[in-house]
Parts: structure tokens; C-alpha cells; sequence
């Protein structure tokens, strides 16, 4: 579990425990039982469980204590917490209906075998109102076969996320793949959320085939590197799929060109320079995507001054658009850019930790030698995507001496990567 956002409430243990123990109408406006509940994932004691549980307990009816039980039942989750499971079984029932909901996903992270609990959670499917892809998510995680067909009944169900849910898990439990093609489709669809869900669900199904396209969909890099990652990770070692089939749809995601991404969004009519920037601070990456690749191919010699102009006020604060922005410099070949991109590559800040591979491919881009050694000594971090994408950058300026230094590296992606090129090389 990534807990580098965790940890960022000035709370000890303690003062978190007595925060959260006072009852709601007890809190001065400056307290949040609410964040005390958030802050208790830094701490997997049996003091802090107890002290969760004793949230879950406290059934105040107030929207305040309503949303703390909720982030209890969470947290609990993320601590995989075994012994809170009576607690969170019993949440099953609960009249609020995203208290259900965290408790159906809490089940599914601590795991159980439980056919009790398992056939509680499968029975939410026959009641109206219920978030149907969480249940249906944790029934296939927790391999509940007698769900099945009750699972079955909703691989035509108007909400695709859902559907896509309930494909994978027929396909995962019965191994027929007949339907997958319904799941990769949604790689296309307008809904960025459904797009994200289904690289999922492609993951879920260990559906090989479908990373060329989980490498085409427009969202995040960070979305379709987990989804190759993670096929790969299930494949690899197998033998389902070997690392060279892998290799180029990996790379061409780090590269992450928009022409290279089947976009899902067109503009009604030319757009404006001022438009398409601003348009670099949409979280749909699919609409980023698109203004990138019409900035590129219209706007290429006024986009650097309106870039950097952007980057001075806001870009520098927002890690979305300053990853666009890090990119976009490369792309445009805008070499007094240079020095931003070096910083870039330096920023170790965690939010704007996909910026530093980027400002790796764009210092490539820009082809300016002066980046050589900095690329090398990206290859000591720990980061496997910036470690990846200064090879990539290496290899662009036709240095390939890092290599054999990491043939032997602690992430298996970078030793395949290494070893792959030195016996193409010798």
C-alpha cells in the first residue's frame, strides 16, 4: 500500500484515539473526528482498531457521525484489520448506503472465507440501491462461486462499469473469454472513470490480449502503466506472454505521445491557444490529451512563451498540468526550457513524481548532452518509471553505459529491460 498521502495530519496516535473517542457533539470547530479516522491508517495497533471499531459502534444518526463511521470502516480496511470483521459484517445491514459500501470493500481488503459473511455480501445484490461493482469486485476478489449466476445477471447491466464488473468475474470464475471484448471497448468510452475501471477490470481478468489497447486508452500514464504492469507481472513469470511482447506497449506509454492515444474527445470548432492551456488543468486526461496534440500541430510556435507563462502562474502547482507542461516543452523541442526540465527531474516531491519521468523523455526530446549525466543518475532512485524512462532517454542520445550497472536491479521490469538490450547489443 502507497501511504506517502497518508501521513499528513499533525496528530500523534493518542490525540487521533481521544479525537475520534468524543462524541460528536462534543468537537470544537477546529477538531475532525472525521480526519483523526483518516489518520489512524499510520497506525496498525491494537489501540487504534479498538478505537475504530468504538467509531463504528457510535451510531449517532448525525450526517457528521455518518461520514466518520464510513472512514472507520475504511481505515479498518487498509489496516486489514481481521479482528474488526464482526464489526464491519454487521455494517452489511446498515440503512446508509455508502457505509455498505466501505464495508462490502473493507471485507474484500482484510479477506475472508467466511461463507457467512461471503453469502451476506453476495445477497446485497438483490437489494435495490447498492454500489454493484464494489460487491461484485469483492465477491470475485474473495473467489465466491456461488455468486456466480447471481453475479451473472448484471454482465448486461445498464451502468457499464458494472457490467464490465460482472464480465470479468464470470470470465475469471468460468475462464470464458467470449465477452472480453465488451470490457476493452470501454477503454473508449467518454467517461474517464469507466476508462480507468476497465483497465481494472482488464487486470482483474489477466486479459492479455488487451494490452496494445490499455496502451492506446487516453487516461493517466499512471493508469495504463499499472494495467501493462500488472498483466505483466501475472504473465511474465507464467509464461502467458514474454517481456519483449510487453516491452514496446510499456515504452510507448512512458513515451506518452498523444498521437499515439486513440482520443475520445473532438472540439466543435478550432480552439484558441488560451483555451487549449487552460484545457492542460482538466482531470480527465483524455481532454489534456487532445489540447496537447492540437497544440503541437497548431500552435507550435506561439505554445513555449504561453507555456511558460501558465507554468509561472499556476502550472508550477498543479502536478497535472505541470506534467503536460514538462512534456509539451519536450515535444515543441524548446531548448531554453532546459533548466526547468533538470529541475523537473530533481523534484522529489511526491505529487509531481510522474513529472520527473516526463522531464526525462523531454530532455531527450530536446537532445542537449548536458542532460547525459543527470539521466545516469536517475538510474540510483528507486522510482521504477523515472529508473525506466532514463534509459529510454539514454538510449535516445545513444548511451547505453548504464546498463550493465542494473542488470542486477531490486525491480524486475528495469533488469528485463536491461538485459534485454545488452543481448541485442552483443
Amino acid at each position: 500500500m502507497d501511504k506517502r498521502f497518508f501521513n499528513l495530519f499533525n496528530l500523534t496516535e493518542d490525540q487521533a484515539i481521544a479525537l475520534l473517542d468524543t462524541p460528536q457533539d462534543q468537537i470544537s470547530e477546529d477538531d475532525s473526528r472525521y480526519i483523526a479516522a483518516s489518520h489512524l491508517v499510520n497506525f496498525p495497533t491494537e489501540q487504534a482498531i479498538a478505537a475504530l471499531i468504538r467509531a463504528i459502534q457510535q451510531t449517532d444518526p448525525a450526517m457528521e457521525n455518518r461520514i466518520v463511521r464510513r472512514k472507520s470502516v475504511e481505515t479498518l480496511g487498509r489496516l486489514e484489520a481481521v479482528q474488526a470483521l464482526p464489526v464491519i459484517h454487521s455494517c452489511l445491514s446498515d440503512d446508509d448506503r455508502y457505509t455498505v459500501e466501505n464495508a462490502v470493500w473493507a471485507i474484500g481488503e482484510i479477506g475472508t472465507h467466511d461463507p457467512v459473511i461471503l453469502e451476506d455480501v453476495a445477497q446485497l445484490l438483490h437489494k435495490p440501491g447498492q454500489t454493484y461493482r464494489v460487491i461484485i469486485h469483492t465477491l470475485a476478489k474473495l473467489h465466491y462461486q456461488p455468486a456466480l449466476e447471481r453475479i451473472r445477471r448484471f454482465t448486461d447491466n445498464a451502468d457499464l462499469p458494472t457490467a464490465s464488473a460482472a464480465i470479468t468475474t464470470v470470465c475469471r470464475f468460468t475462464r470464458d473469454y467470449s465477452q472480453m471484448d465488451k470490457v476493452v471497448g470501454m477503454l473508449q468510452n467518454s467517461n474517464v472513470l469507466a476508462r480507468r475501471l476497465s483497465i481494472q477490470d482488464l487486470i482483474d481478468s489477466q486479459y492479455y490480449d488487451a494490452i496494445p489497447q490499455i496502451a492506446r486508452c487516453p487516461v493517466s500514464l499512471v493508469f495504463r502503466l499499472r494495467g501493462i504492469r500488472m498483466l505483466a507481472e501475472s504473465g511474465v513469470p507464467v509464461g502467458a506472454i514474454p517481456f519483449t511482447a510487453i516491452q514496446p506497449y510499456l515504452e510507448q506509454s512512458l513515451r506518452d505521445h498523444p498521437g499515439d492515444l486513440d482520443l475520445v474527445h473532438t472540439y466543435d470548432q478550432p480552439p484558441t491557444l488560451p483555451f487549449l492551456i487552460q484545457e492542460l488543468y482538466e482531470t480527465d486526461f483524455g481532454r489534456c490529451y487532445l489540447a496537447t496534440k492540437t497544440i503541437l500541430e497548431h500552435h507550435a510556435e506561439a505554445a513555449p512563451d504561453a507555456l511558460f507563462a501558465t507554468y509561472a502562474e499556476e502550472g508550477k502547482n498543479d502536478y497535472g498540468a505541470h506534467f503536460h507542461v514538462m512534456k509539451l516543452f519536450g515535444w515543441l523541442k524548446h531548448v531554453p526550457a532546459y533548466d526547468l526540465l533538470i529541475e523537473s527531474l530533481y523534484n522529489k516531491q511526491p505529487q509531481f513524481q510522474k513529472s520527473r519521468a516526463a522531464a526525462a523523455i523531454a530532455l531527450a526530446e530536446l537532445g542537449d548532452p548536458r542532460a547525459i549525466p543527470h539521466l545516469h543518475a536517475c538510474l540510483d532512485s528507486k522510482i521504477w518509471d523515472l529508473k525506466y524512462a532514463a534509459l529510454m532517454a539514454l538510449e535516445t542520445f545513444g548511451d547505453i553505459g548504464g546498463y550493465a550497472k542494473i542488470t542486477h536491479d531490486d525491480d524486475w521490469l528495469i533488469r528485463e529491460k536491461a538485459n534485454t538490450k545488452l543481448v541485442t547489443v552483443h
